[in-house]
């Protein structure tokens, strides 16, 4: 069959090794990148959903205990834990804020900057594409080319010089312009990012913030005697061994 004259690749080396090793390069640094921005995205969205369910976990805590018996015959009890129940709202309502502020500013551009990917690698795909059929036509000219110079040949080695020209040129064409545009599309990731990460610090900040105001008002309405761990802990076996006295709790 006619394809097997045209089997192997051309002798003749059509793209330097400069210039693949060049286009290798710049392609493992982007591949490098769109891995690290993936897992990026996915630490990302860990935290948020551990700060979100933090927050809510601390809520529904300090919600149970209001509805707890312990409170009831106590006021001063019921006082420490209803001012809990208000911190901890408190602290969800921030996180809330700091994390719909991480998600419009840090997650929505990295998803909008990981989308540029699936285009680039179908630009490579492209080129290779292009790449394995230049090399196919340079094969089916040199095959010709190698041939006794007949009539029918040498109609046949200028139809496959015409074929092979346009392919050339488009090989050419897409690996110029991807080797122009992959260092470009590289360089410019700290300009894109920076914005996003310095918005994340502020937000961080600003929460942070918010948090020693709402614990610092809590540790005024709650700690009236102030004790050290220490002492409290002695406290609380005192509390403790007076219950295990109790005939109902003893062992038998």
């Amino acid at each position: 069959m006619s394809w097997n004259l045209f089997k192997g690749g051309p002798k003749k080396q059509i793209v330097s090794k400069t210039v693949e090793r060049d286009f290798e390069r710049e392609y493992g640094k982007l591949q490098q990148l769109e891995d690290q921005t993936k897992k990026l995205q996915k630490d990302m969205k860990k935290s948020i959903e551990a700060d979100l369910a933090m927050s809510k976990s601390a809520v529904r805590i300090s919600s149970d205990l209001l509805g707890n018996p312990l409170c009831e015959p106590d006021a001063d009890f019921l006082q420490m834990v209803t001012a809990l129940d208000t911190a901890m709202k408190r602290m969800d309502a921030f996180n809330q804020e700091k994390v719909n502020q991480i998600q419009k500013t840090v997650m929505d551009p990295l998803k909008r900057f990981s989308s540029v990917f699936p285009s680039l690698n179908m630009a490579v795909k492209r080129r290779e594409q292009a790449l394995q059929e230049y090399k196919r036509l340079q094969s089916k000219v040199e095959k010709y080319e190698e041939k006794d110079k007949t009539g029918a040949i040498i109609a046949k080695l200028h139809q496959a010089r015409e074929e092979l020209r346009p392919v050339r040129e488009d090989f050419e064409a897409k690996n110029r312009q991807l080797l122009d545009e992959m260092p470009k599309f590289y360089n410019s990731r700290i300009d894109f990012f920076k914005p996003s990460f310095q918005s994340l610090i502020r937000a961080q900040v600003a929460y942070y913030t918010e948090m020693s105001r709402v614990f610092g008002d809590l540790a005024q309405q709650v700690d009236e005697v102030h004790l050290t761990d220490a002492e409290r802990e002695r406290e609380n076996e005192s509390r403790l061994a007076e219950l295990r006295s109790l005939s109902i709790v003893a062992d038998d």
